[in-house]
């Protein structure tokens, strides 16, 4: 799509996660073809900070996990400008490692930032979209949306729920005039990705590819849309028609399982960092969840019972 072409004069775009990344490459872009842009995202003074260089853009904090936070987000753009025609369900979190030394607290925070962000920015804004018979909603998933990845289980849990939460509200909004779609990239150069191995036979793109494609899908509300375009469709013939066996031999050819084995720490730590701390507040604020009884690794699974094991917050 072309930079130069105002598609979107006088439209008002809602990004969410967009202080940083594919988010912020977003904003820029929606900017830049005519569209008085709205950022959310938790980290305020860095969303302030993307919205002073962008024309036309204002910055607020969202909790995306937190429908009150929600509420109170749209209330401040319809007050200012009276309408949202463009929703981007954008925020998002991946931590990396091994399924059995993730924490409750890491877990609870992929699934309610990936998903219920998702499901709390749909439900916060579809219904003032139908009202005005109107309106585009943007889903941001993944590739993980669709192909399973050793070291990113729980992640992968929900970008397939991200996908499938898209399909089911783009159907059961037909006819309302407005749409829902989903967005699948590959991997993508932000810090979503640092220290991760990119390359080697995985599609990598960079946030302004991904941009391009969220814009162009607002303006002709394609269902799913990959990124690179090819991705999705490819995968779904290799899905039906590779045996298991070959499948699971060439991707141990392009190295799946780099997310455990590759992974640059001091390369990651600014993110990781940042993760933790979010995990942590979000834990100190989010509602009690039930504990999950863990098996202790080699344990005797003979005498193990729930009521004598040790339990983790899970959700």
């Amino acid at each position: 799509m072309p930079s130069g072409r105002r598609r979107f004069d006088g439209s008002v775009v809602v990004v969410t996660g967009a202080a940083r990344g594919i988010g912020a490459a977003t904003a820029e872009l929606f900017s830049g073809l005519g569209a008085r842009v709205w950022i959310g995202d938790i980290d305020a003074e860095e969303a302030e900070r993307t919205a002073s260089r962008i024309r036309s853009a204002r910055a607020l904090r969202l909790d995306v996990t937190d429908g009150a936070s929600w509420q109170q987000f749209i209330d401040s753009v319809l007050a200012e400008d009276g309408r949202i025609d463009v929703l981007v369900n954008n925020a998002g979190v991946m931590p990396l490692g091994e399924f059995d030394a993730e924490t409750g607290d890491v877990t609870d925070l992929i699934l309610d930032v990936n998903v219920r962000g998702v499901i709390n920015g749909m439900r916060a804004v579809i219904p003032h979209m139908v009202s005005r018979g109107r309106g585009r909603v943007v889903n941001v998933a993944s590739m993980a949306g669709m192909i399973p990845i050793p070291g990113m289980v729980t992640y992968n849990a929900s970008k397939f729920a991200a996908l499938g939460a898209s399909l089911a509200a783009r159907r059961e909004y037909a006819g309302t005039g407005v749409t829902v779609s989903a967005i699948l990239p590959a991997a993508v150069r932000t810090e979503l990705a640092s220290g991760a191995t990119l390359g080697g036979g995985l599609p990598t793109v960079d946030p302004e590819d991904v941009a391009q494609a969220i814009a162009r899908t607002a303006r002709t509300g394609a269902r799913r849309v990959s990124v690179p375009a090819w991705v999705a469709p490819g995968w779904s013939l290799i899905d039906a028609l590779v045996p298991e066996r070959v499948e699971g031999f060439v991707r141990g050819l392009l190295d799946d399982r780099r997310a455990l084995t590759s992974v640059d720490d001091s390369q990651r730590r600014t993110y990781t960092e940042r993760i933790a701390r979010q995990t942590e507040q979000h834990a100190h604020f989010a509602s009690p969840r039930p504990k999950v009884p863990r098996v202790p690794s080699g344990a005797d699974t003979a005498s193990w019972s729930p009521t004598t094991a040790p339990t983790e917050a899970g959700s």
